[in-house]
């Protein structure tokens, strides 16, 4: 294993500091589910984030991310990994 469940934290992050390095295509109707979800009950599941060298790098939660930025929220609640340069390498590969 390239790091352990000891680094992972939940936090809030803005949007603007999560780079998405791998464009995903987006489902609108889910995406639109999604809002009306977050607006009345709030994210209910954090999207998964590396975390690497004090840069954030997204994986996943695309349309949870989408639907953050379409209802202008700043932030996203994140679960947050630490891991080695090497790790962010094998996910961008």
């Amino acid at each position: 294993m390239c790091y352990s469940e000891d680094s992972m934290e939940i936090k809030n992050i803005p949007l603007s500091q999560i780079r998405r390095p791998l464009p995903r295509q987006t489902d609108p109707e889910k995406v639109n589910q999604l809002m009306q979800s977050i607006a009345e009950e709030g994210l209910r599941e954090p999207i998964d984030v590396l975390e690497v060298d004090g840069q954030y790098y997204g994986f996943s939660g695309c349309h949870r991310f989408a639907a953050h930025q379409r209802l202008g929220k700043e932030t996203i609640l994140c679960r947050v990994r630490r891991a080695p340069k090497s790790v962010l390498a094998k996910h961008i590969a």
